[in-house]
């Protein structure tokens, strides 16, 4: 049976929701929060928005026309671009490389997806009523201690995913981002105007926008740099995909401002609705991944409307780890649909099944495979270090270097929609400025 014609997006909105949904994810509400928390507030947060302007902008830009360029999925992209332009079909091993990052990212991210769901029921049953840290600490260690409830939750995050993915790029992507976008957006309103009213905006708000710069040394800039190249979905193959997708009528450089405004909004917004909330019950903000999971919880447990205020957060947190999961299952199955006999939904299906088995490996190793380690590593914590340490900054490293080095560049150039000048500045970060930010964040996973 015949493929059919490469799915395109209905609209530049469609396209606009679906990118930003896939940036918006747990790397906003969780990651970003509680980073910026360990590294001092503010400080992280000037180095961080310098990054994503210097760093993230330019290999968004490149991942998408590379994508739009190649109209396939990244593997085929980048090796069919490479022989258009002279290059070795070598290159395709950056293809690889981004849609295994996404497909092992994906088999934890969706283990934290069913902590969010976990935490989402415990909101609507009381769970957290009259919690001390003890008790809260005590619950997450319960939650990861038992595998059959952790493997009911990854189960059901998963199935949600495919129920999206399945249905294809305008029925599925686009439509999930066009109803999940906007719900997560009003969410985090309501979240931000509570933290208005908690008497610690103004703490928190100075804490977030108030530079100590006495807090600023290496291992702060490298965690902010880390984290623009993160929290933009680079390196997992997902922006090729999204790419892939798009009609020529889209200009590059002006969406991926948008994209970049929407991501880095909601996670200035996500710090503004939890730090208020932190302060105003006397916890650490310092308190590192457990922030959302253990630190949080105390106070909702403790404060008048705490039930619904803690509901409304774990459906933002579920909500942004959706959009951001079917965008990292969207790669693989586009890879598996161009380059298999598979249909769309059999792809899904296949990529979502294995992705789902690894992920029972991941969710092990907090219980009855604790003892299992690879390089000194548990599976989870192994999953997580050898994607965002190695997979993710030499895919970006090498999509960047084929864009400034292999592509042309003054057809580059007329697709920006640049003059000279521009393009001359552009050109510089793109051939320096950005691969020698990625060099340095993975020479600094290292050390």
């Amino acid at each position: 049976m015949a493929k059919l014609a490469h799915a395109q997006w209905s609209s530049r909105m469609g396209f606009v929701l679906a990118a930003a949904g896939s940036a918006v994810g747990l790397g906003n509400i969780w990651r970003f929060s509680y980073l910026t928390g360990e590294s001092g507030g503010a400080a992280f947060v000037l180095v961080y928005l310098a990054c994503v302007a210097l760093v993230g902008l330019p290999i968004l830009v490149a991942e998408w026309m590379i994508g739009r360029r190649g109209q396939k999925n990244p593997i085929n992209t980048m090796a069919d671009l490479a022989t258009r332009h002279g290059r070795s079909r070598s290159w395709a091993l950056v293809g690889i490389s981004g849609v295994l990052a996404a497909f092992l990212i994906l088999s934890f991210y969706s283990v934290i997806g069913g902590w969010s769901l976990n935490y989402t029921l415990g909101s609507v049953m009381g769970s957290f009523t009259a919690q001390d840290a003890d008790a809260s600490g005590a619950a997450f260690e319960g939650l990861l201690g038992d595998p059959e409830t952790l493997l009911i939750w990854h189960t059901l995050f998963m199935v949600l995913v495919v129920g999206i993915v399945a249905r294809g790029v305008t029925k599925g992507l686009e439509a999930a981002a066009r109803v999940l976008m906007p719900l997560l957006v009003v969410l985090l309103l309501i979240l931000v105007g509570y933290g208005a009213t908690s008497g610690f905006f103004g703490e928190a708000f100075s804490f977030m926008f108030s530079p100590d710069w006495g807090a600023l040394d290496g291992g702060v800039m490298l965690a902010a740099m880390g984290q623009a190249f993160f929290t933009l979905s680079l390196g997992m193959g997902i922006m090729m995909a999204y790419g892939s997708y798009l009609g020529e009528d889209v200009n590059l450089l002006s969406t991926a401002r948008t994209v970049i405004v929407l991501d880095t909004v909601i996670a200035l917004l996500a710090g503004l609705a939890i730090f208020p909330i932190v302060f105003a019950n006397g916890l650490d903000a310092s308190s590192g991944p457990g922030l959302i999971f253990v630190t949080l919880p105390i106070a909702f447990g403790n404060m008048v409307g705490g039930s619904l205020l803690g509901l409304a957060f774990f459906l933002l947190l579920t909500f942004a780890a959706l959009t951001s999961a079917i965008s990292l299952l969207e790669p693989v199955v586009e890879t598996l649909e161009e380059r298999t006999p598979l249909s769309r939904l059999g792809s899904t299906l296949v990529g979502a099944v294995a992705v789902w088995l690894v992920g029972i490996a991941a969710l092990l190793s907090f219980n009855v495979w604790a003892d299992v380690s690879i390089l000194g590593l548990n599976i989870f914590d192994f999953l997580d270090t050898f994607t965002g340490k190695v997979l993710l900054p030499l895919t970006g490293l090498g999509a960047i270097v084929f864009y400034s080095r292999c592509l042309e560049k003054e057809e580059a150039r007329r697709e920006l929609a640049m003059d000279v000048y521009d393009y001359s500045l552009w050109n510089l970060l793109t051939k320096y400025v950005a691969p020698l930010g990625v060099i340095v964040v993975f020479l600094a996973g290292f050390l």
